[in-house]
């Protein structure tokens, strides 16, 4: 029967609901959306007022200012949006204590400064204009990558105007993508999107009061391990950073390239490392707390496969690639004598590729893990598509044939239907828009660019097609495969010699991909807050905007007045500014566009049959989803998800294995252990205790930085080394002679 139910924070549902329950049949079919979502709703609450206007732009502004400004340090620091959504609480709270209630009127409009208490909904409406000011995985507006590599490794002299087009129209082609796509990422209960329960779980702790019970309430959990975050990143963080790659074979085995090429958790492989920093644990793949444990289990098999058998092997056993000449792990280029590659000595002017000095001075390697990672993103695309299309391609065909409105509808998104939806034209505007503005820049930027048009043409093409598939992995298994690689392999086919088109493609073909799917998230946790959809588009929309202006301005200001900055050879050995993120971005435009695949991977290439691999990716899936289907009843089958096995080597370098296994050790803990055994805790602390483990270390990084680093007050002792494993980074081939390193007879 119809009733009106009052939730835990004083929200109720005009839905059909039994004894305040949704009607049978109506739950969601994912038991741990269901443990931590709530199921009600109040459509008058209150969204886009003037306190969530004016402290959503303003966290908004400082998170991209911060991310942007961190990503270029040599242990670059993510700040999540977790922060903003902890400080604006009692700033909202006072503000709805203080502010006149009365109403005003601008041109016949209405609107008050204070409309009531300081409520969850305008909560979650701050923090998605602060989720626009941190970007899926690298808290900036990616395309600055590429903005760096042009002026601090190209030295090109990029016009600002052509800069800001670049950024905003990357981030807002991503934005109608994501639009286009709400249907099927979006509606349906299955795509979940694991990252957004600890969100709704911090919103939960910070707004509902809980009864009396035994134990902390979240909101205690959530301060007590919060405070004991902050303090203790001040270890890992200033005082004692070994603790960020503990290598300890190292210590054992001093003397030994070989046991410190295994035993190094910063150039090796990392066997027996661990990392005691919050920080290195969550950086590559997000809180290891809030991916489920499927998808754990995958990426550890992915992991151990390709660090413990594969690249040893392919290292030791059959001197693959020439491996021995070089560092087993490395995001540098070589020659053949195993000193780094200077790519000045192969551009012309106009930053195209001559062949003749490339010729004289010699092929381009890369080390033997770096190698093998290029390799696994071949797979990792191929199998995405054929993943998507045999175990989920039967969903999306009758979505697309509009059989959504008669499929079964989960009882959020019935609650969803109470609130005006946002036309699909909406978007279409954006996405159209960007997509001419784009167009124009190739005209007026021609020579800046190199990218014809036809060649944007090529990358909107490719980023509509894969968009869907990746998103499905992605909102099911918290695991994004990339497909950069693919991207700049492609282009670098079409146009080789041109390191800038290849960049730029990569940025319109991919990274807005990336955009569409972190907004696509955003949707997701304003779905699951029952924010009414067109005020979660005017937020996105404002946030993109404010947060790709900043971004650019903040980069520009950095490249044009730090000195020498990502400049490794000329900067102080002791300089932050190494900018490892954008150093791979420059190798990536060496390998694809400057030298292009062709050289490399083409008929005669060192590294020719590593394009096999896309072929066994796109195989990979289909015996796996035949047994599916022989045995339905075993449920563990579909489970096996070839994309997120490959995913387990994705990232590596920057990442290392280091980072990875903890993070896979962690997230056994949580997500099996606890999670099995200790049910109740988890679904009460879980994800309360992730949101708070971000919190404090964010916290405790900015105040690092600005009360120590910035001022030069830095620490000089043994535990103030990342390693203690300089041999890690020697070759082991015999006759190799490299500065600080054995040579072998």
């Amino acid at each position: 029967m119809a009733s009106s139910t009052k939730d835990e924070a004083g929200g109720r549902t005009d839905s059909s609901t039994t004894n305040g329950k949704p009607a049978e049949g109506e739950r969601t079919p994912v038991e741990e959306v269901a443990l931590v979502v709530l199921e009600t709703d109040d459509p008058t609450i209150p969204v886009m007022t003037f306190r969530a206007w004016f402290l959503g732009i303003i966290s908004c502004v400082l998170l991209i200012f911060l991310n942007t400004f961190f990503t270029y340090r040599t242990q670059p620091l993510t700040i999540s949006a977790i922060l903003m959504q902890i400080s604006v609480l009692p700033i909202g709270k006072f503000m709805a204590s203080t502010l006149p209630r009365r109403e005003f009127k601008i041109f016949g409009w209405g609107f008050s400064l204070n409309p009531g208490p300081f409520n969850i909904k305008e909560h979650v409406i701050i923090t998605v204009f602060a989720n626009c000011g941190v970007s899926y995985g690298g808290g900036d507006a990616y395309s600055i990558g590429a903005i760096t590599v042009m002026k601090a490794y190209y030295k090109q002299s990029l016009n600002f105007l052509c800069g800001l087009l670049i950024v905003l129209t990357t981030q807002i082609l991503g934005y109608g993508w994501a639009g286009m796509l709400r249907k099927y990422l979006v509606e349906p209960a299955e795509m979940w999107w694991p990252s957004n329960l600890a969100q709704v779980s911090l919103f939960r702790a910070l707004h509902e009061k809980e009864s009396k019970s035994k134990g902390l309430t979240r909101m205690q959990f959530f301060l007590l391990f919060m405070g004991a975050s902050f303090l203790y990143y001040a270890l890992p963080g200033y005082l004692f950073p070994i603790l960020t790659f503990f290598s300890w074979v190292c210590w054992a085995w001093p003397h030994s390239i070989t046991a410190q090429q295994i035993g190094s958790g910063y150039h090796g492989l990392g066997v027996g490392a661990f990392t005691l920093d919050w920080a290195g644990i969550s950086a590559y793949h997000g809180s290891p707390l809030v991916s489920p444990w499927f998808s754990i289990l995958n990426v550890g098999a992915g992991f151990i496969m390709f660090i413990y058998i594969i690249v040893p092997l392919c290292y030791w056993k059959f001197n693959t690639f020439d491996a021995r000449k070089f560092p087993i792990f490395s995001n540098q280029l070589f020659t053949s004598t195993g000193h780094k590659y200077d790519t000045t000595r192969i551009l012309t002017p106009h930053y195209d590729l001559n062949v003749a000095a490339y010729d004289s001075y010699g092929k381009l390697y890369l080390s033997p893990l770096f190698a093998l990672s290029i390799g696994s993103g071949f797979a990792r695309f191929t199998a995405t598509l054929t993943h998507v299309a045999l175990f989920h391609g039967s969903d999306i065909l009758k979505q697309s044939k509009s059989a959504i409105h008669s499929a079964k509808v989960d009882i959020h998104s019935r609650l969803m239907k109470n609130y005006k939806q946002v036309p699909e034209w909406w978007f279409l505007v954006l996405l159209l828009g960007s997509i001419a503005l784009s167009i124009i820049m190739c005209f007026v930027w021609k020579e800046d660019v190199q990218l014809p048009w036809w060649g944007l043409l090529f990358a909107f093409g490719l980023a509509w097609i894969v968009t869907l598939p990746i998103g499905v992995i992605q909102a099911t298994t918290n695991q994004q495969p990339g497909y950069d690689i693919i991207a700049q392999f492609i282009i670098g086919y079409v146009l080789p010699g041109k390191p800038i088109a290849n960049l730029l493609f990569k940025i319109y073909g991919r990274i807005s991909t990336v955009h569409a799917l972190s907004f696509l998230a955003d949707l997701k946790l304003g779905h699951y807050m029952k924010i009414p959809p067109r005020c979660m588009y005017t937020a996105q929309l404002v946030g993109t905007l404010v947060a790709g202006t900043v971004n650019l301005a903040v980069c520009w200001w950095m490249l044009e007045n730090i000195e020498n900055i990502c400049d490794i050879e000329a900067l102080h050995p002791d300089s932050p500014w190494t900018c490892p993120k954008f150093r791979v971005t420059f190798d990536a435009s060496v390998i694809w566009g400057l030298i292009g695949p062709r050289r490399l991977f083409g008929p005669g290439g060192l590294y020719r049959n590593l394009v096999w691999l896309f072929l066994i990716g796109a195989v990979l899936p289909v015996p796996i989803w035949v047994m599916s289907r022989v045995f339905p009843k075993k449920k563990w089958i579909p489970l096996i998800n070839i994309p997120v096995i490959s995913y387990g080597f994705a990232g590596m370098p920057p990442a290392t294995p280091t980072n990875i296994a903890s993070w896979l050790i962690t997230g056994a803990i949580f997500n099996y252990f606890v999670f099995r055994y200790h049910k109740r805790w988890w679904q009460k602390y879980n994800y309360v205790l992730s949101a708070a483990l971000d919190a404090g270390t964010a916290f405790m990084g900015v105040l690092i930085f600005f009360a120590l680093q910035n001022e030069h007050h830095d620490l000089k002792w043994w535990g103030t080394k990342l390693d203690h494993c300089p041999l890690a980074t020697c070759p082991t081939q015999p006759g190799i002679d490299v500065d600080g390193c054995p040579v072998f007879q």
